[in-house]
């Protein structure tokens, strides 16, 4: 079975458009999948597929200023006016939207990528609601956010918010394919496999390719800033489970080193955090034809671990 949903942003301005995904057998429980920056939650069908084979209604949306999401606004690249914290109140709204409608089962998370910061905000403030949390290709302190953001700051400050300076964007994003050798499309560092990057590059849904306003760049650097170090790991509840993954050669995650340092944060303040580093991939650890049942299957067992 499959729902389609729309409901009003925290914006207060975008509809934003949704899915819930239902096995046709008893569910055992509930995991939402929260997609990351210029992409859309189609890019998962693999992994939905999977988890409901294995008996997971899987929820899913488009953030606004993506994908279908932006389609039906007309407006891609910008995320509205109500700050950093939109993203993750749409995720809460669509997980009770999904609750609503199949309530009292065990309800996870998985973020990939911006989708991993949106899922460590949501767990700062709503984690007490969830059964655990999975977390993929996430990042540590990211390289150059603070310094970039005060650029940004004094362009919205100086009325330019609305406007897409693509500077901002090649100075938080644009060393990303520094160890990919020869560059032709941009996105190779999501994936080694050209068919995959062909895949991301051309695909209707996909924002990556378009401008992103000054402001909503800002509140992804903001965003970033409320999840860094020990206090925001303090926020989330000790008895939550969380599964921390990603590649030895994703730059988000500074190749490694950014998993970890988020993996200790929570260790530092009591958490139990599993940690799996997947070695010689990239960015997106879940579209390599190679590991992609692996990652899933992870993420399942993580997942039945913890009904």
């Amino acid at each position: 079975m499959l729902h389609e949903v729309n409901f009003l942003s925290y914006n207060q301005r975008d509809q934003v458009q949704g899915w819930i995904y239902v096995p046709a057998c008893k569910p055992r429980g509930i995991v939402q999948i929260i997609h990351g920056f210029g992409e859309h939650s189609r890019r998962y069908l693999h992994m939905i597929a999977h988890f409901v084979e294995a008996g997971y209604i899987v929820s899913a949306d488009d953030h606004v200023g993506h994908g279908k999401t932006a389609m039906v606004s007309g407006v891609w690249g910008d995320w509205g006016d109500k700050g950093c914290h939109t993203m993750m109140e749409d995720e809460h709204q669509l997980k009770m939207i999904t609750q609503e409608k199949y309530p009292d089962l065990p309800y996870f998370l998985f973020g990939h990528s911006m989708g991993s910061f949106i899922t460590r905000d949501f767990i700062a403030k709503y984690g007490d609601e969830l059964a655990g949390a999975t977390i993929c290709g996430t990042a540590g302190i990211f390289r150059g956010a603070h310094e970039t953001a005060k650029k940004i700051k004094q362009a919205i400050d100086e009325g330019k918010g609305e406007e897409s300076d693509p500077t901002f964007t090649n100075e938080l994003m644009g060393w990303m394919c520094e160890r990919c050798g020869t560059i032709s499309i941009g996105n190779e560092w999501i994936c080694a496999d050209p068919y995959v990057q062909k895949d991301h590059a051309e695909d209707p849904f996909d924002a990556f390719t378009k401008p992103t306003s000054n402001r909503s760049l800002y509140d992804f650097t903001q965003m970033m800033a409320c999840i860094e170090g020990t206090q925001w790991a303090q926020k989330v509840p000790v008895q939550l489970p969380i599964y921390n993954i990603g590649g030895d050669q994703d730059p988000v995650g500074e190749y490694g080193k950014g998993i970890y340092e988020v993996s200790n944060w929570l260790v530092e303040t009591g958490h139990d955090v599993q940690t799996k580093v997947y070695s010689g991939y990239r960015h997106e650890i879940h579209n390599y034809s190679q590991i992609k049942d692996e990652v899933e299957q992870g993420i399942l067992d993580f997942m039945d671990s913890h009904l």
